[in-house]
């Protein structure tokens, strides 16, 4: 289990608005997305040559 974070928001009393509530939910989603989640840099699936290259001897003209 990872070591506790640290605590970025605080609930307080009150009554809230639906722009408060749609607020807190955003926050509290994007907090529960795993970061691995996010793509990284694809790496080239030929990386050991250009793509558009073509060898002088090619027959692809």
């Amino acid at each position: 289990m990872p070591p506790a974070a640290e605590v970025d928001i605080r609930i307080e009393k009150g009554t809230p608005t639906e722009a408060e509530l749609a607020a807190v939910t955003v926050l509290l989603l994007s907090r529960a997305t795993p970061h691995h989640s996010i793509p990284a840099h694809k790496p080239p699936l030929t990386a050991w040559r250009r793509d558009n290259y073509q060898a002088p001897h090619s027959w692809q003209g």
